[in-house]
């Protein structure tokens, strides 16, 4: 993978002054911590420079959507957030894989029948199903910390609780993801 600047590519997009940048900044650097911590203990073969970029990046699209309590005045749901971010990143030519952790983060996955099921306002021209393991790594991490709230890292059980409330597939694609990161790192 090419370099990552992330920094450079969050400075150009996020104004020093917004409330919005310090929640991005603070959600980010925790996934970044978790996911690094899990990485090691687990002997993944990713570099600590991959996932910090990954994770830094991931939500780079919520500045674009309208999530008020967040600081986020854009015209597009909060659910677009991973593919609008996707889009940013290639416009800004970060690595095409960090482009697809964004884009593939949100929850445990979706599937494009999912999304139309469901009639969920998101593109249906590209994947939204973590596939490989820096993917997967950050979409697992991502679930144990929220952008509103106290920050603290949810416990297994909030997390499970929050996918149940969106089917079992949800929960089972989580359970997946959590048997393969979570045994002992959580």
């Amino acid at each position: 993978m090419k370099a990552c600047d992330w920094k450079t590519i969050i400075d150009n997009i996020y104004p020093a002054d917004r409330k919005v940048r310090g929640i991005l900044l603070s959600h980010s650097e925790a996934v970044s911590e978790l996911a690094i911590n899990i990485a090691a203990n687990l002997n993944l073969d990713i570099s600590n420079d991959e996932i910090e970029c990954a994770a830094m990046l991931h939500d780079i699209g919520i500045i674009k959507t309208n999530a008020p309590g967040i600081d986020c005045f854009g015209q597009a749901p909060y659910l677009c957030h991973g593919a609008i971010g996707a889009d940013m990143l290639r416009s800004s030519g970060a690595p095409e894989e960090i482009a697809r952790v964004a884009e593939r983060h949100t929850g445990a996955g979706l599937t494009i029948p999912e999304i139309i099921n469901a009639g969920l306002p998101l593109p249906t021209d590209r994947s939204y199903m973590p596939e490989t393991t820096l993917e997967r790594l950050i979409c697992y991490a991502d679930c144990f910390y929220s952008k509103g709230g106290d920050g603290c890292k949810k416990s297994i059980e909030r997390v499970r609780a929050s996918m149940d409330k969106f089917g079992p597939a949800i929960r089972e694609r989580f359970e997946s993801l959590h048997n393969e990161f979570g045994q002992g790192n959580i």
